[in-house]
């Protein structure tokens, strides 16, 4: 459980740091009100708060968020929010009912973009010129 509450913890983090450091992600939550919380069944969770272009979470749960993800424990919601391969762990987990999304699934597109730019960019390695 102490994983998946750092995990919360460090998400944002690391989205303050994309918000300072990227102007293209500052953009994208300029003028953005949004309130939404990632939760375990049992109650263990983290909030959100995104206002005037900043991000700020607290610990706990809120009474109203605009949308909610619920995953059945601590250890599959740290399994499916730290998956390389961030998607297909998401529908998966929606599949076999390890997460639940409930609200406004509009914001929980919209947060879906915001989630992209945690994404690494893309490397392309070098053309390797040699014979063998």
């Amino acid at each position: 459980m102490l994983k998946f509450k750092f995990l919360l913890w460090m998400f944002t983090q690391l989205l303050k740091r994309q918000i300072r450091n990227n102007p293209d992600c500052a953009k994208y939550v300029a003028g953005k009100t949004l309130v939404f919380q990632i939760r375990t069944v049992s109650g263990v969770g983290r909030y959100y708060v995104i206002r005037d272009g900043a991000i700020r979470s607290i610990g706990g749960l809120t009474a109203t968020p605009q949308f909610t993800l619920t995953f059945r424990d601590a250890v599959k919601g740290f399994a499916i929010l730290s998956a390389r391969e961030s998607q297909a762990a998401f529908l998966r987990g929606l599949g076999n009912k390890d997460l639940v999304i409930s609200g406004d699934f509009r914001e929980v597109m919209w947060f879906q973009g915001l989630t992209a730019f945690l994404q690494p960019p893309k490397v392309v390695s070098p053309y390797n010129r040699t014979a063998f």
